[in-house]
């Protein structure tokens, strides 16, 4: 482990999901303005059923590039700057590509839960995913490197900067 970078404390990290929370809401809301504007308004019918196959596609797509761009851009979100910390390997070097491929595809895994809609309440669709994550982040608050099942998988680390 690289003495100069010790693992990010777990306090960092989640306050840095706040902030890129905000972020994803405001990539949600502009592609779904320009998927408004691309359909004439017509994206979903009046109780709320989609028209088109290629939104949610197009939503993860989009906040999953987010991530990744800004992970192999540097290591860090916007939501990560204010906290100084990034993402690196186990030796803290730059994640390759492959690696943040992998933590992006498990770190959103849980989205496949909301297919539970069909099969029961939009609460517990909403509900199912927050729970999952729940689960993949719960070990950064007893592994002495901080990592969730995401970065243990993909052998990546949220390290702190130097100040």
């Amino acid at each position: 482990m690289n003495v100069a970078t010790p693992p990010a404390p777990a306090w960092r990290r989640f306050a840095a999901i706040v902030y890129d929370l905000l972020a994803v809401v405001a990539i949600v809301m502009v592609v779904g303005l320009i998927a408004q504007v691309v359909t004439g308004g017509r994206i979903a019918d009046e109780k709320g059923h989609l028209l088109t196959w290629w939104y949610q596609p197009l939503q993860g797509l989009v906040v999953g590039a987010y991530f990744f761009v800004s992970w192999t851009r540097g290591g860090q979100t916007l939501g990560m700057r204010p906290w100084r910390i990034r993402v690196t390997d186990a030796a803290g070097r730059a994640a390759g590509w492959r690696r943040l491929l992998i933590r992006l595809v498990v770190a959103a895994l849980p989205l496949l839960l909301l297919a539970l809609y069909p099969l029961t309440s939009l609460r517990v669709a909403l509900a199912a995913p927050l729970g999952a994550w729940v689960l993949l982040l719960l070990p950064v608050l007893f592994d002495h490197r901080r990592r969730g099942v995401h970065d243990m998988l993909a052998g990546t680390e949220i390290r702190r900067l130097p100040t």
